[in-house]
């Protein structure tokens, strides 16, 4: 009798050899990355050292000169990866659907409600009807925490209260991999904790892996015990994490 085999997806998310350049200044070089399904990765690293070209790139925001991104075995932008043949806006359109983007200025549109915000999406790209894409809106913005603001404009809300739509947003579209681009760093320091809430409690339900980014390359990369104790990453590591020693001891 034979034995029954399992059939391993790999990774949803695989970056390989990952290069990108603006000019004669070169931001990632051979970037090699696997996130595993359901896993939570945390990209750190001073400002300039390419994590937010890294985020683009997988949601092909912007075009990757070298190297391969695929997700759930899809090459994110190229058609032909051998010949570099970008794919057509429609496949690009369908392909970034998958990849959830929370910017780090909201990137609301002004003149809608926080319902109709997350409904655009929905309807246009996921084409569900307007009530379907309103009752969605509704959940998501009370798992939230903003059920009272369906139908409030972006200045009509705190800093917090827009990137939690940002992230509602994200999420209604039913992603396959969440891309959050230093969504704390535009808020006051009193509405930081209402927005790490929400991203803590969409990712209960994963392992996670901390992956430290230094001037365009993966520096060190392990379980978050080993790299804030130290055992690896070096020096310029644990300088970068010391800045934060005070918030640990908490």
């Amino acid at each position: 009798m034979a034995e029954a085999t399992t059939h391993d997806p790999g990774p949803l998310l695989r970056i390989s050899a990952l290069e990108k350049s603006y000019g004669a200044v070169s931001v990632l070089r051979g970037v090699d990355l696997d996130v595993a399904r359901g896993q939570v990765v945390t990209v750190i690293g001073p400002s300039g050292s390419g994590k937010t070209t890294l985020l683009r790139c997988v949601n092909f925001l912007e075009v990757y000169d070298g190297g391969s991104i695929r997700i759930d075995g899809q090459e994110v932008g190229y058609r032909d990866l051998a010949r570099r043949r970008m794919r057509s806006e429609r496949e690009l359109a369908r392909m970034r659907a998958e990849t959830g983007m929370v910017f780090q200025m909201f990137n609301l549109f002004p003149h809608l409600t926080a319902a109709e915000n997350i409904m655009l999406g929905l309807v246009q790209v996921r084409g569900k009807p307007r009530k379907e894409a309103r009752a969605i809106a509704a959940h998501w913005l009370d798992r939230v925490g903003l059920a009272d603001k369906l139908d409030r404009l972006p200045s009509e809300l705190s800093g917090g209260q827009q990137q939690r739509v940002g992230i509602a947003r994200a999420v209604a579209m039913d992603p396959k991999i969440l891309l959050l681009d230093e969504i704390t760093s535009a808020l006051d320091p009193e509405l930081v904790s209402e927005v790490l809430d929400v991203v803590l409690k969409l990712a209960e339900e994963g392992m996670t892996m901390l992956v430290v980014m230094a001037d365009g390359a993966v520096a060190a990369a392990g379980p978050p015990g080993e790299l804030f104790d130290g055992v690896s990453g070096g020096e310029r590591l644990r300088g970068f994490l010391a800045r934060f020693e005070r918030f640990h001891k908490r």
